[in-house]
C-alpha cells in the first residue's frame, strides 16, 4: 500500500480526526488536572501516570477508530472484487444518514461519537485521581500503624529532618536562638519541592545528637538528618552543622560558621543550598531566589524576630499555652517591624499570630481581626506572593468570614512557595471538615501524620473528626497515638477522658487526668473548663460555680467552638444548686451585655445563642427562641458542618429550658443522626442535667437508648 494510499484511508476512516478530538479533550483534561491536582497535594507522579495513560489511550482510540469503522471506501472495496462498484450503495447510506441526523454526527468520527471520547478520556483521569487517593489512604494507614506500633516508617532517599540544635551558649536564655536558626534552616529546606521535610513539630521531643540515629530516623520516616549547635554570644555566634546517612551514620556534608548575627542568612542558605546538593536536590529557579533572599538587613529586628517566634511555636504546640504566649509574640513582632519596618516576614508571622488570638483565645473583636488584616496587608504589600503572607490571608478568610473558597485560594498560593509545609496542608483537610467532607477531611490529616508521624495535635485533630462521626472507638486510639512523645501528655489525657465520656458516660478518666494537673500550674489553670464541666456532669452545682468564678478568662469555647460568656456557666451552677436568685442576676448582667454587642453587630451568631441562653434562663421564652434561632440562621450547617451543630444543640438547650419539648426532641433526634458526636451523644444525653427537663417524656428516654 502506497503511502499516499495510506493516507487516503486513514481520512477516510476519520482516523485523523478521532485523534484530534482525543488530543483536544486530552489537552483539556490535563489542563483540568494541573489545576485540580495541586489542591490535593497530589505529587509529580500522578500527573506521570495520567499523562501515560492518555497516551495509551490515544492508541487504543486511534486503533479502533481504523479497525472498526465501516465507510463508503471500504463497501466500495468490497464490491470491486466482484466487478461492481455501486453508487447505489453510496446512495442508499447517504439516505440512511439522512434519516438518522443525530446518528450521522456521531458517526462522522468514524464510529467513535465525541461524547465517547469525552468519557474515555474522563475515565483515564479518574483512573489516576483513585490511583493517587488509594495510595494516600494506604499511606495514611500505614503511618498510623507504624507509629502506634512503634515501628519504621517508609523513608524516601531526599527525606530529611532537622532535629534541634543544640544551645552551647554560656546564657541559657539563648535557647531561643538555637531554635530559631533550626526553624529558619528547616524552613529554607522545607522550600525546596524535590525534598521531603518532617517538620520541627515531630522532631522536637529528640535530643540534638541522639544516641540511636537510625531509630530515630525509621520513626521519622528519614534517610538523612541534620545535626546541628548554636553557640552565641552577644552579636557573635558559632555554628555546626552535619548531614548523617542516618541507616549507615556516614556524614554526607559538614562545616562550621563564624560571624555575627547579621551574617547568620548567609549561613541558613549555604546550608540549605549544601544539604539539596548533598541529596541531590534540584531546585527551581524560585527555589533559588527564596534560598537567596534576606528578609532583614537589621540584626536586632531579625533577634527580636527569632525571639517571638518561639513564644509563637509553644503557643501553636500547646493550646493551653496560646493565651500567655502569643501576646508575647505579638509584641515582639511589632518591636521587630517598628526597627525594620521592611520586614515582610515579620508583618506575616504578626498576622498569624493576631488571627490565632482571634480564633483561638478566643477574641472575637473586629479590632483584632482589623490589626490582622493591616498586618497580612503591610507582607503582600512589601513582598508579594511571600507564601507565609499567603497562609496567614488564608487563616483571615478562614476564620475570619467563613469565606472557604477566598481561604482555598489563599492556601492554595501559600503552598505553591511552601511545598513542605503542614501547617498550610492541613488547612485543606480543616476545610473540609467544615464542609462536612468528611473522607476528604480524614485523608487530609492522615497525610499530615506522614509528614509530621510525631506531632500530637494531628492525632487530636484526627480523633476530633473520628468524634464527630461517633466513631468514638478510632478516636480512642488515635488520642493513644498522640500521646507519644507529646509535650503535653496531660493535655491529651483530658482530650482521652473526654472521649470516653462521649462513648460510655464514663467520667473517671476525665476526672484522673484533672487530678494529675498541678494546682497553679499553666495546664490547670488552662482546664478550668473542664474542671468546671466535670462538677457539672458529676452534679456537683456548687463545686462547678465555684470553679467557674474563679477563672479569669470571659469567654469558653466548647468543642464545636461556640464561645459563650463564663458568667453563663455559672449563673447556670448557681440555678442548678438552688441560688436562683443570684443567677437571675447573672442572666440579666449577660443579657444587657450581649443587647449592647448586638447593636453594634447584629450578625454575630456567638451573641446571639448568648443572649438566647440568657434570656432562657430568665424565663423570657419569645425572646430566648428568637435569638437561638437566630444564631443558627447566621451559621447554618451548609456553611460549617462543626459550629453550625454547636448553635442547634445550644438551641435545643433553650427549647428544653423554655418548655418545648416537642421542638426540643425533634432537635435532638436531629442531631444525634448527623456528625456531631464530639458535643453531643446517647451517653452525654444521660449525664447532662441539662436535659433534665426532658426525662420524663418517653420520646427523650427512647434516644438515650
Amino acid at each position: 500500500m502506497t503511502r499516499h494510499r495510506i493516507l487516503s484511508e486513514l481520512a477516510q476512516r476519520h482516523v485523523f480526526r478521532v485523534g484530534a478530538a482525543y488530543l483536544v479533550t486530552s489537552w483539556l483534561v490535563l489542563q483540568l488536572a494541573s489545576i485540580v491536582f495541586p489542591i490535593f497535594a497530589a505529587p509529580s507522579w500522578v500527573m506521570k501516570v495520567l499523562l501515560a495513560l492518555l497516551l495509551l489511550g490515544f492508541m487504543v482510540t486511534t486503533g479502533v477508530a481504523w479497525g472498526f469503522d465501516v465507510t463508503p471506501v471500504q463497501a466500495g472495496h468490497a464490491s470491486s472484487k466482484s466487478g461492481k462498484l455501486d453508487k447505489a450503495g453510496h446512495a442508499a447510506n447517504m439516505h440512511s444518514e439522512g434519516a438518522h441526523p443525530w446518528r450521522r454526527r456521531s458517526d462522522r468520527y468514524g464510529g467513535l461519537s465525541l461524547a465517547t471520547i469525552v468519557l474515555l478520556v474522563a475515565s483515564i483521569g479518574v483512573l489516576a485521581v483513585s490511583l493517587y487517593r488509594t495510595q494516600i489512604a494506604g499511606q495514611g494507614a500505614q503511618a498510623l500503624h507504624a507509629i502506634a506500633t512503634n515501628r519504621a516508617l517508609p523513608a524516601d532517599r531526599k527525606s530529611i529532618a532537622v532535629l534541634p540544635f543544640e544551645n552551647l551558649s554560656p546564657d541559657k536564655d539563648n535557647v531561643y536562638f538555637a531554635g530559631g536558626m533550626q526553624q529558619e534552616i528547616l524552613t529554607r529546606l522545607a522550600a525546596i519541592r524535590a525534598l521531603k521535610v518532617i517538620s520541627r513539630n515531630s522532631t522536637e521531643g529528640y535530643a540534638s545528637r541522639p544516641d540511636d540515629l537510625k531509630t530515630v530516623a525509621l520513626q521519622l520516616g528519614v534517610a538523612t538528618v541534620l545535626e546541628g549547635s548554636v553557640q552565641k554570644a552577644e552579636d557573635k555566634v558559632h555554628i555546626n552543622v552535619q548531614l548523617v546517612d542516618a541507616l549507615t551514620n556516614a556524614h554526607l556534608w559538614a562545616d562550621s560558621y563564624d560571624g555575627d548575627i547579621k551574617d547568620m542568612f548567609g549561613v541558613e542558605r549555604d546550608v540549605a543550598s549544601k544539604v539539596a546538593d548533598a541529596l541531590q536536590a534540584q531546585l527551581l529557579p524560585a527555589e533559588v531566589a527564596r534560598l537567596a533572599s534576606v528578609p532583614t538587613r537589621d540584626p536586632q529586628a531579625y533577634d527580636l524576630y527569632l525571639r517571638a517566634g518561639q513564644h509563637a511555636y509553644s503557643a501553636w504546640q500547646q493550646d493551653a499555652l496560646l493565651p500567655k504566649e502569643l501576646p508575647q509574640a505579638i509584641t515582639l513582632y511589632e518591636q521587630a517591624l517598628q526597627r525594620d519596618p521592611d520586614f515582610a516576614l515579620a508583618a506575616a508571622a504578626l498576622g498569624s499570630a493576631q488571627m490565632r488570638m482571634y480564633f483561638g483565645a478566643p477574641d472575637h473583636t473586629e479590632t483584632r481581626l482589623a490589626s490582622a488584616k493591616q498586618a497580612i496587608d503591610r507582607a503582600l504589600a512589601l513582598q508579594p506572593g511571600l507564601g507565609e503572607a499567603h497562609f496567614a490571608m488564608g487563616l483571615y478568610d478562614y476564620w475570619g468570614h467563613h469565606d472557604y473558597a477566598a481561604a482555598l485560594q489563599q492556601f492554595e498560593l501559600a503552598r505553591r512557595v511552601l511545598p513542605n509545609d503542614v501547617d498550610v496542608e492541613s488547612m485543606f483537610a480543616f476545610i473540609a471538615r467544615r464542609r462536612g467532607q468528611w473522607n476528604a477531611a480524614l485523608e487530609g490529616l492522615q497525610q499530615a501524620t506522614l509528614h509530621d508521624p510525631r506531632r500530637p495535635d494531628f492525632f487530636v485533630q484526627l480523633a476530633l473528626t473520628y468524634q464527630m462521626l461517633r466513631r468514638y472507638a478510632d478516636a480512642d486510639a488515635a488520642y493513644a497515638r498522640a500521646g507519644i512523645g507529646a509535650r503535653s501528655p496531660a493535655s491529651v489525657r483530658l482530650d482521652r477522658g473526654g472521649n470516653s465520656m462521649l462513648w460510655k458516660g464514663d467520667l473517671a478518666p476525665l476526672r484522673t487526668a484533672l487530678s494529675e494537673l498541678a494546682p497553679g500550674s499553666d495546664e490547670y489553670t488552662a482546664n478550668v473548663t473542664s474542671f468546671s464541666l466535670l462538677y457539672w456532669l458529676s452534679r456537683d452545682y456548687a463545686a462547678a460555680a465555684r470553679m467557674a468564678s474563679a477563672d479569669k478568662d470571659a469567654m469558653w469555647p466548647d468543642q464545636s467552638n461556640v464561645t459563650l460568656p463564663r458568667d453563663l456557666y455559672v449563673a447556670w451552677s448557681l440555678h442548678a444548686a438552688g441560688d436562683s436568685v443570684k443567677a437571675e442576676a447573672l442572666f440579666a448582667v449577660v443579657s444587657a451585655r450581649m443587647r449592647d454587642a448586638l447593636a453594634k453587630d447584629p450578625d454575630d451568631p456567638d451573641t446571639q445563642i448568648a443572649l438566647g441562653l440568657a434570656e432562657a434562663g430568665l424565663g423570657h421564652k419569645q425572646e430566648a427562641l428568637r435569638a437561638g434561632t437566630r444564631a443558627t440562621q447566621l451559621v447554618p450547617l451548609k456553611l460549617d458542618a462543626i459550629s453550625g451543630a454547636g448553635y442547634l444543640v445550644r438551641l435545643a438547650q433553650i427549647e428544653a429550658q423554655v418548655g418545648e419539648t416537642d421542638q426540643a426532641i425533634a432537635l435532638l433526634r436531629k442531631l444525634l443522626a448527623m456528625p456531631s458526636g464530639n458535643i453531643l451523644s446517647a451517653a452525654v444525653l444521660r449525664l447532662d442535667p441539662v436535659w433534665d427537663p426532658l426525662r420524663k417524656d418517653a420520646r427523650f428516654k427512647a434516644l438515650l437508648k
